[in-house]
């Protein structure tokens, strides 16, 4: 009887096949909506969407249902998807890397891998609103799907300058009424009416709101 890798040749010596080797494709993980997050990559009839936000709403009568607003990644549209927050959906498989950011161009945004030194050029449809407060050398997360950049994740807080905003009234202290202002990357924000312009300040990067004066 043969054993299952030998076989015997005319001459009566062995011969070894090799185990046939077994190719296997990333598939999406099943998640529940509700624990989809911005950032997450979701694919949807073939197609992969970046998740731009997701919100889970608890009406006092209903089912709950995670909102989800999603761009494609392959052309850049926006879609809105509404789910019960039960419901099972493709999270697809990604790996994130820390990259800094170099530059931009007329191709998109450039970013260094630091420990192996390979560059990506990341679009601008990827990036989004996010750009304007990319800083040179800033470490960012980039989510890699088949090798391709497909979302970005900014630290959560930068420093910024006041470089437009009300003069300081005399007498004025913290108060819960913010004034306008524009920031250095040229976002509008509001600011305590004790903040100048010139004043360097600590905002998020979600929404550009405002955290406390700068520290440095």
């Amino acid at each position: 009887m043969l054993q299952p890798e030998i076989a015997a040749t005319a001459e009566g010596l062995p011969v070894r096949f090799a185990p046939p080797i077994l190719k296997f494709r990333k598939t999406p993980l099943k998640v529940i909506a509700s624990s989809i997050r911005k950032g997450n990559v979701i694919e949807q009839d073939g197609k992969l969407y970046v998740v731009l936000s997701a919100e889970n709403i608890h009406p006092g009568k209903g089912t709950p249902v995670s909102q989800i607003e999603m761009r494609r990644i392959g052309d850049g549209v926006k879609v809105s998807e509404r789910y019960k927050t039960t419901d099972q959906v493709e999270k697809a498989t990604v790996e994130d890397h820390n990259y800094n950011y170099l530059y931009e161009d007329g191709d998109g945004f450039h970013f260094m891998n630091n420990d192996n030194y390979d560059q990506v050029q990341v679009s601008k449809e990827i990036v989004g609103s996010s750009a304007p407060y990319l800083q040179e050398n800033m470490t960012v997360k980039l989510s890699m799907h088949d090798g391709n950049p497909v979302a970005i994740q900014l630290p959560q807080r930068v420093t910024l300058e006041v470089v437009e905003t009300e003069p300081v009234t005399k007498g004025q202290t913290a108060s819960s009424s913010y004034k306008p202002a524009v920031l250095s990357n040229g976002i509008r924000t509001g600011v305590p009416p004790h903040v100048s312009t010139g004043t360097r300040i600590v905002v998020m990067t979600e929404d550009g709101s405002y955290v406390e004066r700068a520290k440095d």
